[in-house]
């Protein structure tokens, strides 16, 4: 098994889930490399997964996206229609909402499709970049299976959730029924 990290805007501090994982992870992940992570551009962004998925037979991989992540993530699986193990996506924000970030305007042209992958997404009751019904809408669009862990703002260092276990635990689970005979 791959993991392929896929960090929003700025990148994971060493504070965030996604970089203990991947530290705890080794050399079973690996960590995408955009031109920039605080001007990010979405062809970029796709090209740096393809990259990263392309280190490894892509039905052993699992993306393991987090906020503006999410939505690279799902366009490149839009765009490549990867025979990928599955893909976990974690706060993905409202690219129509008001709060989403201006400095990522190609990421606003993103609509979201059915992904036809194995996928999870796991959102947050009060997460300031994308409300309940947003992340419902996506999910939806997505045609994808969405777990609410109730008030966690945007799941990231800010809501000082450290290892995370619980969300290891459902990515462990989510795994597990994605198993290729």
């Amino acid at each position: 098994m791959r993991y392929v990290i896929i960090p929003g805007i700025d990148n994971s501090d060493q504070d965030h889930w996604q970089t203990i994982w991947q530290a705890e992870w080794g050399p079973s992940a690996t960590r995408i490399s955009p031109s920039s992570w605080d001007e990010p551009d979405l062809d970029d962004w796709c090209q740096a997964i393809d990259q990263a998925v392309g280190q490894s037979p892509s039905a052993d991989v699992v993306l393991v996206a987090h906020s503006l992540g999410c939505l690279a993530a799902t366009c490149w699986i839009a765009r490549h229609q990867p025979g990928i193990r599955g893909v976990l996506l974690v706060a993905p924000p409202d690219n129509a909402g008001p709060a989403f970030p201006a400095q990522a305007p190609t990421f606003t042209t993103i609509s979201a499709t059915p992904l036809h992958v194995p996928g999870l997404v796991i959102s947050s009751d009060d997460d300031p970049y994308c409300s309940p019904t947003a992340a419902q809408r996506l999910t939806a669009d997505w045609q994808l299976d969405r777990i609410s862990i109730g008030l966690a703002g945007h799941i990231n260092s800010a809501s000082r959730l450290g290892r995370w276990d619980s969300g290891r635990a459902l990515l462990t689970a989510f795994i597990a029924g994605t198993h290729r005979p």
